[in-house]
């Protein structure tokens, strides 16, 4: 390691010297603990390329000698995978000039297009609809129920109706991201891990984020549910999405794991090559690609950008955000908000399924959440 490196590292994990300044967001988070919300949360803030808060609180689980949540501990992120790994390596792709976003889906996956009785929506399906959830498929599917193996789902995936034509309805949509990732790992000639390994966690220095975390480390995630209904057993240490777990852990749509020090890397990537600062931090990305994906594709009410969310009326991103900012948000009860004009960052990372999924105040404790850093700062 490098000492560029080694300062970027020492600067991204330390810890504030006093949490008094951010005393409402450690009451926000704590009473969404007192009140069951999740049993515990890792969360963090940069802003000028410093880290302002890297912290955890409350445990694993309920029971009383459950292990402490801390600021490296690591979380199941769902949906925000979406991001940090897919829609990454498709800016990086685009700046490379190999991804095209207007290329059809079916000229990189012919299996979308081939067997079809009506395949006119199909052929104008391309990856900036998929990327921008415009795309006319639908939003989810229970394609575990009866696809056993990750081939299985895969074709299940292609052969999904398109429900309406591609860019008139805006549906966020897990099976689109499926496609996506498999037609990023045509594109790069690599597995969907590997990509996003070798281009955005190694150069960046995310030690901790991987799909399929190896078995011994699985002790060390907080569990995400008690599953009763499909694999029948704690769900810790595997992807708790169902589809994604067919897929053996590593999906376009979910399966990665990481920590709070490690999506401020990334955050920090994203703002120096926004801000194009002078700065050590590793830019990954160019501003033209930043803004570009930034920039809402449509239909009429979308908050969807290429690949990022954009704030909304109510969104989870609170009231402080700007409208130049970006984020996603993940289903386990993590998110990740970034403010480019602001240059603010914001991970929040909990297990708000556990016991079950009928939890859901987190929906009331994001924005709190969001507000509270904020005006922190």
């Amino acid at each position: 390691m490098d000492a560029t490196r080694s300062e970027t590292d020492s600067r991204i994990d330390k810890r504030p010297a006093s949490a008094g300044q951010f005393a409402g967001v450690y009451k926000v988070l704590q009473d969404a603990i007192d009140s069951r919300a999740f049993p515990g949360c890792a969360f963090g803030v940069l802003s000028g390329g410093e880290v302002a808060l890297s912290d955890g609180l409350g445990s694993f689980t309920y029971e009383h000698n459950a292990p402490v949540v801390e600021r490296h501990t690591v979380f199941d992120i769902a949906s925000v995978t979406k991001v940090v790994s897919s829609t990454a390596i498709a800016m990086l792709l685009f700046q490379e000039g190999v991804l095209q976003l207007d290329a059809p889906v079916g000229e990189l996956l012919p299996g979308f297009i081939i067997g079809r009785a009506n395949s006119e929506r199909a052929r104008r399906v391309t990856l900036r609809n998929l990327l921008a959830h415009n795309s006319g498929l639908p939003g989810y599917v229970e394609f575990f129920r009866t696809a056993t193996t990750s081939s299985a789902l895969f074709r299940a995936c292609l052969e999904l109706p398109i429900e309406a034509p591609p860019g008139e309805r805006s549906e966020y949509s897990d099976p689109g991201f499926i496609l996506l990732g498999k037609a990023l790992e045509i594109l790069n000639r690599d597995s969907l891990s590997g990509a996003a390994r070798k281009g955005i966690f190694e150069p960046l220095g995310m030690s901790a984020t991987r799909f399929r975390p190896a078995r011994p480390q699985w002790q060390q995630i907080p569990p995400t549910e008690i599953d009763d209904t499909f694999r029948h057993r704690v769900i810790q240490g595997e992807v708790q999405d169902e589809n994604a777990w067919v897929m053996d852990g590593v999906a376009g749509h979910a399966g990665l794991f990481s920590n709070v020090p490690d999506l401020l890397r990334f955050t920090a990537a994203v703002l120096a090559g926004y801000h194009d600062s002078q700065s050590e931090e590793p830019k990954l990305f160019q501003r033209e690609t930043i803004e570009f994906f930034a920039e809402r594709q449509g239909p009429l009410g979308s908050s969807r950008a290429l690949g990022w969310d954009t704030p909304s009326a109510e969104s989870s991103a609170g009231s402080h955000f700007s409208t130049h900012s970006i984020g996603h948000l993940g289903y386990s009860g993590c998110s990740l908000w970034i403010d480019l004009e602001a240059s603010v960052g914001a991970v929040l990372l909990t297990n708000r399924t556990w016991p079950d999924r009928k939890n859901r105040a987190i929906r009331k404790v994001r924005p709190a959440f969001h507000d509270a850093v904020r005006e922190s700062l």
